[in-house]
């Protein structure tokens, strides 16, 4: 499957970098299975170690952290000779702190190497690190799931999604046989999400979403589960952040999804729960949207910290977790969860892109679900999950603040009309700096 985070791997090698590369991102996003890919494309020889599964390879950083000593010693383990043109590939990295710290040597070394370390908790570890971290001398990138152009060239779409792209650029409907047939496939992605297995159990099936093996995402919320013990600073934080985890789809339910933690349990509060929360955005589980109390450049410094809401990191799980069944994101399926699905979906999709997402709710009269920052200014973005036009908000905000750009989401074929911008859910990929 064709996965965008390859062509970041490939920018990272021909920039030819010293520093060694980190990789976040939630478990069974798919990162030992690209960076494995792209090692043995790009790379004549490699040399891969798992810290999970060889759990001695800790003693080999016990000593010197010297890279012509660890070398020696990973060829040992290797049985062949490993140099300095031989990529190193250290997955599960986290469970060894010394490993981490060693990538400080490998950067400042004489000789070059090529480096990459990854972990489903490396981004925990990395926000809870004990002993001296490389500051400086590693880069660090997060992998998401797949979104909705990965999913549609996994599906065989590419057609359909160059025909997106260009019904996107020049702002023209799609025929309404090819709208009807994204949307489709925008329905399928709500339900399946981007989990890599998930995907190829979809694809295996015929793209038929009623023979989807839904039981994946079970086993991944499972796995998620038994992570939430690791990295922790006691016993009583694993059973907080799987009560915050678990309070999502309730909170996503509410008309008014702002974060509570009276929704976690009874009489919660901030000091309860606030490394929990920071626990789970650092393994990328969760993603988080901060209000902004003005809609005004830079938005993190209008940012207020106390009022957030928070979404789960693939919409897929979402479902799982809420129970959600594919007969309710029907368009007739009478179902107000399918709103917050929707959401969940674009927040979603616009991270890996603005990577800090904020919302504006000054008044009622004027609640705009997402802002983002480009080259045009702040972009007030309004989601809806259905066909309704009306842009109350939207409208409200523009005789306020007189934005040059408004993106409209929804069920409807693509549009413009003065500076508003009619985007279909399954366009959403689309929106960036380039094309705004």
């Amino acid at each position: 499957m064709y996965r965008k985070f390859y062509d970041v791997l490939i920018n990272w090698k021909k920039k030819n970098t010293k520093e060694p590369l980190l990789v976040t991102g939630a478990r069974q996003v798919g990162k030992t299975w690209i960076i494995d890919r792209f090692c043995r494309e790009q790379f004549s020889d490699y040399a891969s170690f798992n810290f999970e599964s060889n759990p001695e390879l800790d003693s080999v950083f016990s000593g010197s952290l010297e890279p012509d000593h660890l070398l020696r010693q990973l060829s040992i383990l290797a049985g062949r000779q490993l140099t300095s043109d031989t990529v190193l590939f250290f997955d599960e990295i986290q469970r060894c702190e010394r490993a981490i710290t060693s990538l400080k040597y490998f950067c400042e070394s004489a000789q070059e190497y090529h480096v990459i370390g990854a972990g489903s908790l490396l981004g925990v570890k990395l926000n809870r690190f004990e002993s001296s971290f490389p500051v400086g001398k590693v880069q660090i990138l997060q992998m998401f799931p797949m979104d909705f152009e990965e999913f549609l060239l996994a599906a065989g779409q590419k057609l359909l999604l160059e025909e997106i792209r260009r019904a996107y650029e020049s702002m023209t409907g799609l025929s309404e046989a090819l709208h009807q047939r994204a949307m489709q496939y925008y329905r399928d992605y709500l339900y399946v999400g981007g989990m890599p297995q998930c995907v190829c159990s979809y694809v295996d099936s015929g793209c038929n979403v009623m023979q989807f093996n839904r039981s994946l995402q079970e086993y991944i919320t499972l796995a998620y589960s038994a992570d939430m013990s690791k990295y922790t600073y006691g016993a009583a934080e694993g059973p907080k952040i799987s009560a915050v985890y678990q309070s999502v789809p309730r909170q996503l339910a509410r008309e008014n999804p702002k974060f509570k933690y009276t929704s976690i349990r009874p009489y919660a509060n901030r000091r309860d729960f606030t490394l929990p929360l920071d626990w789970l955005l650092s393994a990328g589980m969760i993603i988080k949207v901060t209000k902004a109390e003005l809609p005004m450049a830079p938005l993190k410094a209008f940012a207020d910290d106390n009022a957030f809401k928070v979404y789960l990191s693939d919409t897929g799980l979402l479902a799982y977790l809420s129970g959600l069944e594919y007969r309710d994101l029907l368009p007739s399926a009478e179902n107000i969860f399918k709103g917050a699905v929707t959401e969940n979906f674009i927040v979603q999709t616009l991270l890996p892109v603005f990577r800090d997402l904020y919302y504006f709710k000054p008044d009622p009269s004027m609640e705009i679900d997402l802002l983002i920052n480009t080259e045009k200014g702040i972009v007030p973005i309004e989601i809806k999950s259905g066909r309704n036009k009306r842009s109350v908000s939207l409208k409200n905000y523009e005789g306020k603040y007189s934005p040059e750009r408004m993106i409209r989401i929804s069920e409807n074929n693509f549009g413009k009309a003065g500076k508003l911008l009619s985007v279909p859910l399954y366009a959403a990929f689309c929106i960036n700096q380039a094309l705004l």
